[in-house]
């Protein structure tokens, strides 16, 4: 999978949070217009409303907040700069939960209001909703720079084992990831986030059968969207998802001996974490797979770029194979 395929995915991951959001925040307070005051509150002083906006006005306003920020994110990202990809990710998500987190407040204050001076309080919502904002903005940052991870460094192997030069010390990276799996991903946390935001503000109950499933295949899902296999003296460490967890390892003196070897979906049982005749297969493309035996238990393989140089430091690593 090439950069670019990665990048893309990001890419349309980000744009359905964003519209995601944007429709949230524009579309909460007009599904409870009924149930609304003509005006809302918006502004608390001393625990008590003293400040109010029309229902539109309620609606288009963080909306247009929202639409700034996301745009401003998207030229900043196209002029480029290391840590962008951090602080992207680290804004939109934090950004995103706290006006869409705010707004539910904000509706619910209001909901079953004749006027908006006897709206209630939204201190606890709005406290709950900043600390989640800064939970998904941590998440965010970390998720980002996960994502800038460098080329394969391991010198070139002449054959199945590579040559190490005494006192030499190699390292081994490669990393994939699947753009469907992340859309798949964002569509479907997007539906729990949704419900979710409804339930705060009073649209509807706190429907948790609908919650609870679309979220657990969010996070499944994005455990196996992306994968990161690494190589060192201390053996094979395959990490899964945006944050690297979980994690699976192996040490050099566990791992028989290593391979490439070319796999689809369609010999291992479709995509991501596939347990088959083959073993264990993490697949997130068709093609090259780096492939281990090891000494207990069946053989494990993950689709990777450049799996050959990887399998050879393996088993330049291995006390069978080396030397």
């Amino acid at each position: 999978m090439t950069d670019r395929t990665k990048t893309n995915g990001a890419r349309w991951g980000a744009a359905i949070w964003a519209v995601g959001v944007l429709a949230v925040l524009a579309t909460l307070p007009s599904a409870a217009s009924s149930r609304l005051p003509d005006r809302l509150a918006t502004h608390w002083g001393s625990g008590s409303p003293d400040g109010s906006m029309a229902l539109w006005a309620a609606a288009l306003f963080p909306a247009l907040i929202w639409a700034v920020l996301t745009l401003f994110i998207a030229f900043a990202g196209r002029r480029g700069g290391a840590p962008s990809g951090a602080w992207a990710g680290a804004v939109l998500l934090s950004g995103g939960v706290f006006l869409a987190g705010t707004q539910a407040s904000i509706v619910r204050a209001n909901l079953d209001r004749a006027d908006w001076k006897d709206a209630g309080s939204v201190g606890a919502g709005v406290a709950i909703t900043a600390a989640v904002a800064v939970a998904a903005g941590a998440l965010g940052w970390l998720a980002g720079r996960r994502t800038r991870i460098p080329g394969p460094t391991a010198q070139p192997a002449g054959g199945d084992v590579m040559e190490i030069s005494a006192g030499e010390r190699l390292v081994w990276l490669s990393r994939t990831s699947n753009p469907w799996l992340h859309l798949t991903a964002a569509l479907t946390g997007l539906v729990a986030a949704a419900a979710v935001v409804a339930g705060a503000g009073g649209l509807i109950g706190w429907q948790w059968a609908l919650i609870a499933p679309f979220a657990i295949a969010s996070v499944l899902v994005l455990c196996c969207s992306s994968v990161q296999a690494r190589v060192t003296g201390a053996g094979l460490e395959v990490s899964f998802g945006p944050l690297g967890w979980p994690v699976r390892r192996w040490t050099a003196q566990d791992i028989v001996s290593a391979r490439a070897e070319r796999r689809t979906p369609a010999q291992v049982g479709g995509w991501g974490y596939r347990l088959s005749g083959l073993g264990s297969t993490v697949m997130l493309r068709a093609g090259e797979c780096l492939v281990i035996h090891p000494r207990k238990g069946t053989e494990f393989a993950v689709s990777v770029d450049d799996a050959e140089r990887g399998a050879a430091l393996l088993n330049a690593l291995s006390p069978e194979r080396a030397g």
